[in-house]
């Protein structure tokens, strides 16, 4: 394959990026901040033409980019959809990402898609049948692709591992590395109970090779006979709230530097407040660097 197209921005560096949406194509066009990387949802490219194909290829013509799918339902029971993977290789021949990444989820059922990303239930069935899936499709693809932590507001009964488990194994066992989203863990661990630093710490560094943060909502609730309750909700609306800087910052002295995101997909900013977040994460980053030389 010709990588005469672009500049030789294929590798994703150890830097903040920022995911691209279409409100700040312009403004990123006119001002070129200083950001690593960009990011984009592949379903948003999968037409034959138009403004978001023009925008992305002038991007592409001055960052890095990533690829990141939320339609694949990697985790599902239906058949893997092949005229999605036939748009997404086509976008990887043309725009050439440095990663691709996808969901350790499911969002479709009898043909049906859903607004949600689904969690699976953490068993040895599952497991077999992610890595199916997950093997077939890096193999259509011809590429490795990143594997994203979920937030979740249930859990199953039925599960017989931690989360974690599931996840490192996943990764393990078909060939792909994981996308560690930072703020995902911290919204699931509060929802269900558990640690988030403890389900970190069980995360091997080498299998990493991005990270995500973003901001949740809290929504409270009155529940019947058991007082008030809370559950945080991954809106991707918010600045990364403190809590997730302090997992953040303790997460990459743990493994060291890796590319990493500032999601912002709903009641978008200013496109400099969405630099200010990238511009925080790369001081941690710097000051990791800093830290091991």
């Amino acid at each position: 394959m010709s990588r005469s197209a672009y500049p030789d921005l294929r590798s994703i560096p150890a830097r903040a990026g920022i995911g691209l949406r279409p409100p700040h194509y312009e403004g990123v066009l006119e001002s070129l901040p200083k950001v690593g990387w960009l990011e984009v949802h592949n379903e948003n490219y999968f037409g034959a033409g138009g403004p978001p194909l023009y925008y992305l290829e002038q991007v592409r013509s001055r960052y890095p980019l990533s690829l990141h799918g939320v339609g694949l339902s990697l985790g599902s029971t239906d058949e893997i959809n092949v005229r999605h993977l036939e748009k997404l290789k086509g976008l990887i021949a043309r725009f050439e990402p440095g990663l691709i990444s996808e969901h350790l989820c499911w969002s479709a059922m009898g043909g049906r898609y859903l607004n949600d990303l689904l969690p699976l239930p953490y068993t040895e069935e599952a497991l077999a049948h992610v890595v199916a899936r997950i093997s077939r499709v890096q193999d259509y693809l011809g590429r490795q692709i990143l594997i994203e932590n979920l937030s979740s507001y249930l859990e199953y009964a039925q599960s017989t591992m931690p989360e974690w488990e599931f996840l490192v194994e996943v990764a393990r066992r078909s060939g792909c590395e994981i996308l560690l989203d930072v703020n995902n863990t911290y919204v699931s661990a509060k929802n269900h109970g558990f640690d988030a630093y403890s389900y970190l710490a069980r995360i091997p560094g080498d299998l990493v090779q991005e990270i995500h943060l973003a901001g949740f909502s809290v929504n409270r609730f009155v529940s019947h006979g058991n007082g008030c309750g809370e559950i945080l909700i991954d809106t991707h609306s918010k600045p990364v709230a403190e809590e997730v800087w302090r997992l953040y910052g303790w997460t990459v002295d743990r493994i060291g530097r890796k590319p990493t995101l500032i999601e912002w997909d709903s009641e978008l900013p200013h496109l400099d407040v969405l630099l200010n977040e990238a511009n925080r994460a790369e001081r941690i980053l710097e000051a990791n660097h800093a830290l091991a030389a």
